[in-house]
């Protein structure tokens, strides 16, 4: 997927149509929709075309827990207009195609993982508004956030990887901990695979870190990270470290996420700060200030 081009002028018709509605009234699902559902999903591809030569996958999974339904909200009707255009503007990385994922947990909700296709152009947004925003999560402190990860590194196929060894980008969003393993029962359940065993959170990790850049953004103002801010840093820095995000207001998570990819693509990390203004510039202060590139990667596809 991802055969077409972003168009400024689609974005700002579509983000005006949803000036005057209710969160409720944007993302009007209230089931997961059968064209998200990941169950029994081969592939999600990303692959090259006319319009976009040289595509790189992202996928930005949202937490839609509680009160986390904000991210998704802010992100449809302001955010996905400034990710995609600021990329496209400032090059880090060419021709986004980007995948939104929803994510709960795996022991109480009914969808703890959504998905949309890879796509480059107005329909990004159009998938995006039919996230069910389940609003559930349970009492265990953690989300299932690297459901994702499963999905991205078994469920995934990207050209940016598989013809130019160039990994994509994989960022989750929530103000959970991550969780210490993936059920086995789980990702019969929600996926449709039979595996043998249950997956360990850094075995995950190892695993999508072959094909993508993981990064974590911690929500800030969310319950949980406002209840035991120290703890939920602690606890994703030991998994990730350096690749943990800090993002102070959620209305600057698309800057955030911008400028993480441009820094970690080595662009000087204070010139990425200051090409932003007053307020973002100091929620990107905080959020990249200790981040440093990623080391240079080889050229063409590693074979594991």
């Amino acid at each position: 997927m991802g055969t077409a081009r972003w168009d400024a002028t689609d974005w700002s018709a579509y983000a005006a149509s949803t000036t005057h509605k209710t969160t409720d009234a944007v993302f009007a699902a209230r089931a997961i929709d059968p064209e998200l559902n990941p169950l029994g999903v081969a592939l999600r591809e990303s692959r090259d075309s006319a319009l976009n030569p040289a595509s790189t996958a992202i996928i930005v999974g949202l937490d839609v827990t509680g009160s986390m339904g904000m991210i998704a909200d802010t992100l449809a009707r302001q955010g996905l207009g400034t990710m995609v255009e600021e990329i496209l503007a400032r090059q880090p990385v060419s021709d986004p195609h980007i995948l939104i994922a929803g994510i709960g947990d795996v022991l109480y909700d009914r969808a703890p993982l959504q998905v949309t296709q890879f796509e480059a152009d107005i329909r990004i947004a159009r998938q995006l508004e039919k996230l069910w925003l389940e609003k559930g999560g349970g009492g265990n402190a953690c989300e299932s956030y690297t459901l994702p990860w499963y999905f991205a590194a078994l469920h995934t196929s990207i050209d940016c990887f598989e013809k130019r060894g160039q990994k994509g980008y994989l960022f989750t969003v929530g103000d959970e901990e991550p969780p210490a393993d993936l059920p086995a029962a789980a990702i019969a359940r929600f996926l449709g695979d039979r595996v043998a065993r249950d997956f360990d959170s850094r075995e995950l990790l190892t695993l999508v870190s072959r094909q993508y850049h993981i990064f974590h953004v911690i929500v800030e103002e969310g319950s949980h990270a406002r209840h035991d801010p120290h703890g939920v840093r602690n606890r994703w820095t030991d998994l990730l470290g350096q690749r943990v995000i800090s993002l102070s207001d959620h209305r600057k998570l698309a800057e955030v996420i911008v400028s993480t990819i441009e820094v970690n693509e080595g662009r000087d990390r204070d010139r990425v700060i200051k090409s932003w203004s007053g307020k973002t510039a100091v929620v990107v202060r905080r959020a990249v200030g200790a981040l440093q590139p990623a080391p240079t990667r080889n050229v063409g596809v590693v074979r594991f």
